[in-house]
């Protein structure tokens, strides 16, 4: 029932850019997230390291682009030895990735036109990497922290900055929390949540 999602108390574990989104996500949602990383802040996630890109089937270029052909160079790209369904599923929802982030506030770089700007990268037979000027892992962080501060300051995320987890709580097969270490005391903590991701 949507109207119990106020109810229900998530646990992000790492804040990273999947972890730092998803929690973003599920607290625009509704949910309640309490987000756990061993950091500082979440701006200092590692991947604020990537730089090149990121690939999207949006066919900007005109060049025939689709799902298949990124689902086929990803496949190609990862010798084969990828899950097939999961590439397939990241081709599907590729360019609402890209929509999701410029509306965070990625500033991804643009042509005179005002259109994202890609390139071709390696591994891939058209061009479809959108990409930061050089620094695409820190503007795509940042457009996550950002849109992470936006729930924190509505009160649905609760960071829990230098806290490191040591163990899973299981309860009848389910993962219902964790067992965590602040960083600062040293004081061992327990959290409880309906879902743990």
């Amino acid at each position: 029932n949507p109207a119990n999602k106020r109810n229900i108390d998530v646990i992000m574990v790492g804040t990273g850019l999947a972890g730092g989104s998803a929690a973003a996500t599920l607290a625009e949602l509704g949910y309640n997230v309490k987000t756990f990383c061993y950091q500082d802040s979440p701006r200092r996630a590692h991947s604020i390291a990537a730089q090149g890109g990121i690939n999207a089937a949006k066919n900007y270029q005109g060049d025939g682009d689709s799902n298949y052909r990124l689902f086929y160079d990803t496949i190609k790209g990862g010798d084969y030895r990828s899950r097939e369904a999961n590439v397939y599923r990241l081709a599907e929802v590729s360019a609402n990735i890209i929509d999701q982030c410029v509306a965070q506030g990625v500033p991804f770089a643009r042509e005179y036109g005002g259109y994202l700007d890609n390139r071709s990268f390696g591994g891939v037979l058209v061009s479809r990497t959108f990409y930061a000027k050089g620094q695409t892992g820190q503007q795509l962080l940042l457009g996550a922290y950002s849109a992470m501060n936006r729930q924190i300051n509505r009160g649905k995320i609760t960071p829990y900055n230098r806290h490191e987890m040591l163990d899973l709580v299981i309860v009848d097969g389910k993962a219902r929390g964790i067992i965590a270490r602040d960083l600062v005391t040293g004081e061992i903590e327990r959290h409880s949540a309906h879902a743990v991701v």
